[in-house]
């Protein structure tokens, strides 16, 4: 087991932060982000082998993301911003991957965590603008989904607690678990601060997968400021090696609600050891984070996730399903990706030497068929059982992304029943496209076998990486779990657990 090695300072990649309070610069006509996200995916796409290759920390890919202003699209509107919605910020996520799909799982995590504070924090807070020059406001902070505690006629909030979904009380005194945030400054609105400070998002709000793995934890601070203090140790998939804010979820005491936290890397306390040794996926910044008495002040809490999980709202419920779905448009551009350059590399090899005895081709009457015709049969066969895969997985993708949508602008009126129906769709688009772009990327290593300029070697694309990305992105998740579930609903009507694991 390797030691923890602490965090390294992050070089000075990124453009200067904005000023504080003030929105940075986006541009007055969403019509623009698929030009900029074209000209990125071209730029990542010349080098993409040699830096999968190289393996290093993608602190350049960030620079390029940060350039383009990309981190900063999937935020809230306001009066001196033009926020892109969930539909646009797919576009991009898939467009990125099919140049290089590391890249673009780095930021399809980043938009998903982006949202936290709105999918965990109070809907009567959830679209709180942050500002960091702004004074301190105080504020009870129920669950979601919950109304505030009512203010006496001093105009101080009750005590006695707030009630959930599912009856039980959170406490907001000395002995309730979210004591240290119950009286707090009001939390940040995490995607416009995002985009203002031009941070970078990574981390993990899930709680493990296995029952072995403790989790993080978190014990109240000492002290009258309140906070808490953040021990443990997380493997995550994205982003760790060269994010700027990690957004983690941890439970006071190890044990009750999931408090979803903010937390700054760069602290003495935050230790960050890389995965090197990945099969694909190589550039996503994975790595396990190991956080050891890092302070968290209460404004830094943007919100919880009650245990219980009835107790949860269905709008809270849609962050896992985003973030899946934002996995498959990776997926989805690693099949689009791998089959473009398939095709360009056919194209070259159908084209062919010049015929040494001119441009004339074989003799006549020798009933061989030109060199560049296209006209294999098996060829044009497997192209048109590849291409005939990405376009149905587009579409049942393109169906999960509209439908999400529409449930993100929902919001908090969102019912059980259209949360189960975005659940089965999202499932869909998952299995349907995780099949896919193992598929395609295995047939193409076969079609593209022993052809000219297809050889990494010699220079060529090296289909290999986008085998090994579709495999390392696809493992973690069980297709007959998802077919199951989606076999339930379709025959019995029956809702999906509302988990939040992924």
């Amino acid at each position: 087991m390797s030691t923890p090695r602490k965090s390294p300072k992050r070089p000075a990649v990124r453009t200067a932060s904005a000023p504080a309070g003030r929105a940075v610069d986006r541009p007055a006509d969403d019509e623009i982000w698929p030009r900029v996200t074209r000209e990125l995916a071209d730029d990542l796409a010349v080098d993409a082998l040699a830096r999968d290759r190289a393996g290093k920390a993608p602190f350049d890919e960030v620079a390029r993301l940060q350039e383009a202003g990309l981190p900063a699209l999937l935020t809230a509107p306001g009066p001196s911003r033009r926020g892109a919605d969930w539909r646009a910020a797919c576009a991009v996520v898939r467009e990125i991957s099919a140049a290089d799909s590391s890249v673009g799982e780095l930021l399809a995590h980043h938009y998903a965590l982006s949202w936290s504070s709105r999918f965990f924090g109070p809907a009567h807070e959830a679209h709180t603008p942050y500002r960091a020059d702004a004074p301190p406001e105080t504020a009870a902070v129920p669950a979601p989904g919950t109304t505030p505690a009512p203010e006496d006629a001093s105009g101080a909030e009750s005590t006695s607690g707030t009630e959930t979904a599912s009856g039980t009380e959170t406490a907001s005194g000395a002995d309730g678990a979210r004591r240290p945030g119950a009286a707090h400054r009001r939390p940040l609105a995490l995607d416009v601060c995002t985009a203002e400070e031009r941070w970078l998002l990574a981390g993990g709000v899930e709680p493990p997968r296995a029952a072995s793995e403790p989790g993080l934890t978190l014990t109240p601070a000492e002290g009258s400021g309140g906070g808490w203090i953040l021990d443990g140790r997380r493997a995550f998939a994205s982003g760790v090696t060269v994010a700027d804010r990690l957004v983690v979820g941890a439970r006071p005491g190890g044990t009750g609600d999931l408090l979803v936290v903010l937390v700054d890397p760069a602290h003495p306390g935050v230790f960050t050891d890389a995965g090197t040794d990945r099969v694909g996926q190589r550039l996503a910044g994975a790595g396990t984070v190991t956080f050891d008495h890092v302070p968290v002040p209460p404004e830094h809490v943007l919100g919880v996730l009650p245990h219980d999980e009835h107790a949860v709202a269905p709008f809270t419920t849609l962050a896992p399903l985003a973030l899946r779905l934002l996995l498959t448009q990776v997926g989805l551009g690693i099949a689009e990706g791998a089959l473009a350059e398939a095709r360009d590399i056919s194209r070259a090899d159908q084209a062919g030497p010049v015929p040494a005895g001119g441009a004339g081709g074989p003799a006549a009457g020798d009933g061989t068929a030109p060199a560049g015709s296209g006209d294999d049969p098996y060829l044009l066969l497997a192209y048109g059982e590849l291409a005939t895969a990405a376009h149905a997985a587009a579409a049942v993708v393109e169906r999960a992304t509209d439908a999400l949508a529409r449930g993100l602008h929902t919001e908090w009126s969102l019912t059980l029943e259209e949360r189960a129906d975005i659940s089965v769709l999202v499932a869909a688009a998952e299995t349907v496209t995780g099949r896919a772009a193992v598929h395609i990327t295995t047939r193409i290593l076969e079609l593209v076998d022993g052809t000219a300029g297809a050889d990494s070697r010699g220079g060529g694309p090296g289909f290999d990486r986008f085998w090994r990305n579709a495999r390392a992105l696809t493992a973690p998740t069980r297709a007959d779990h998802r077919l199951r579930d989606i076999g339930d609903h379709y025959l019995n009507g029956t809702h999906a657990r509302l988990t939040l694991l992924a």
